[in-house]
C-alpha cells in the first residue's frame, strides 16, 4: 500500500482517493456540476410580463375605459384574476425550493414561476396605475371634447351663455376679443384669473355688453385683483376661438373670481361659461390626444427596460448559484 505525507501526517493512498471524492461531491462550484439556464423560461419572463403589462396599460388609457367602462373593469379583474393563479402555482414548497440550500453539491433548479409571479403583479399594478393617469390627464379631456358639440359665430354681445351649456369648442366672431381692463384674479392657496370675452366696435374700441357670460380663464397667470390677465395668447389678435373649461373642482375658484369682477367693474354676469383662450382650439385639442399617446410609448418602453433589468438581475442571480 502507497503511502503518502500530508501536512497532516501519513496518510494512505485510499485515504487520499475517498477524500478527494468527498470534496467533488460536496464542493459547490466545480465546474463539471455547474448547470445551464433554460432560455426558454429567461425570454418568457420577458415578453410575457411585458405585454401583459401593455394590454392593462392600454385598456385602461384608451377608448374603452371612457366609452365601455364596464368592459375595461372587466378586463382589468381578469387580468387580476391571471395573477392570481400564478400566484398559486409560485406555492410555498416552490418558494421553499428557491430559497433552499444545494443537495449533495447539485444546484437547485431556478424557480421560474416565482420571478413571473412577482412580474405579473407589477405588471398589473403599474398598467392600472399608470393606465389611469394617462387617461385621466390626456385622453379623457380629448374624448370630453369630442362628445360635447361645436358652434360656430358666437357673438358674446347677443348670444347668451344658457343656450351653449352643451358646448366643448368655441367658435367666436372675428370681432371677438379679451377685454383686460376688466379682468381679475381669485386667490387661495393659487391664482384663479379670469378675464371677459366682449367685441370691438368699427372705431376698435371695446364695446360694452349688457351681460358678460363668456370668460377666458387661466391659473397663475394673473396678479390677484388688478387687471393683469396674461393666460394663453391674450394679445394674439387672431385668436377667437376657446376651449371649455372641464375641471369642475376649478370651476367654484372661477366663479368667485367672476363674482369679485361684477362687484369691482359693475357688470352683470347672468349665466357665465369658462373656457381656455385659443388661436386653434382643434389643435388644442388633439394635443391632449398626442399627449396621451406620446406617455402610452414612453410607458411601454420604460417597462420594457424596467423588466430587462429585472431578468437580468434574476439570470446573474442563478449564474452566482451554480448555473450559466
Amino acid at each position: 500500500m502507497q503511502k503518502l505525507y500530508g501536512a497532516g501526517g501519513v496518510v494512505t493512498q485510499e485515504q487520499h482517493m475517498e477524500q478527494g471524492a468527498w470534496q467533488a461531491n460536496n464542493s459547490f462550484f466545480v465546474k463539471g456540476q455547474r448547470q445551464r439556464l433554460n432560455v426558454v423560461p429567461v425570454c418568457q419572463s420577458l415578453l410575457l410580463p411585458w405585454l401583459f403589462f401593455c394590454l392593462i396599460f392600454a385598456v385602461v388609457s384608451f377608448n374603452v375605459h371612457y366609452a365601455k367602462p364596464t368592459l375595461c373593469f372587466t378586463i382589468v379583474g381578469l387580468g387580476g384574476l391571471v395573477v392570481l393563479l400564478l400566484g398559486a402555482s409560485a406555492s410555498a414548497a416552490g418558494f421553499r425550493k428557491w430559497r433552499g440550500q444545494p443537495k449533495d453539491g447539485v444546484p437547485r433548479a431556478p424557480n421560474w414561476a416565482i420571478f413571473m409571479f412577482i412580474s405579473f403583479v407589477s405588471a398589473w399594478l403599474l398598467g392600472v396605475v399608470f393606465g389611469n393617469l394617462n387617461f385621466a390627464a390626456n385622453f379623457q379631456p380629448y374624448y370630453d371634447y369630442t362628445n360635447l358639440n361645436t358652434h360656430w359665430g358666437i357673438d358674446p354681445a347677443t348670444t347668451p351663455g344658457q343656450e351653449l351649456m352643451d358646448t366643448g369648442r368655441f367658435y367666436f366672431t372675428n370681432r371677438s376679443t379679451l377685454d383686460l381692463r376688466r379682468s381679475m384674479g381669485f386667490h387661495n392657496l393659487d391664482t384663479y384669473c379670469v378675464a371677459p370675452i366682449t367685441v370691438k366696435s368699427a372705431d376698435n374700441t371695446l364695446e360694452p355688453l349688457a351681460t358678460y357670460d363668456f370668460w377666458a380663464v387661466g391659473v397663475g397667470c394673473c396678479q390677484g385683483n388688478t387687471a393683469d390677465f396674461h393666460c394663453g395668447p391674450f394679445n394674439d389678435p387672431k385668436a377667437h376661438q376657446g376651449l371649455r373649461l372641464l375641471r369642475d373642482e376649478q370651476r367654484a375658484f372661477f366663479r368667485l373670481a367672476v363674482q369679485q369682477a361684477e362687484a369691482t367693474y359693475g357688470i352683470k354676469a347672468k349665466h357665465p361659461l369658462f373656457l381656455y383662450w385659443a388661436q386653434d382650439c382643434d389643435a388644442e385639442m388633439a394635443g391632449f390626444k398626442e399627449e396621451g399617446y406620446k406617455w402610452f410609448m414612453v410607458g411601454m418602453l420604460g417597462y420594457f427596460g424596467w423588466q430587462l433589468l429585472c431578468v437580468g438581475a434574476a439570470v446573474y442571480g442563478f449564474v452566482r448559484i451554480g448555473y450559466w
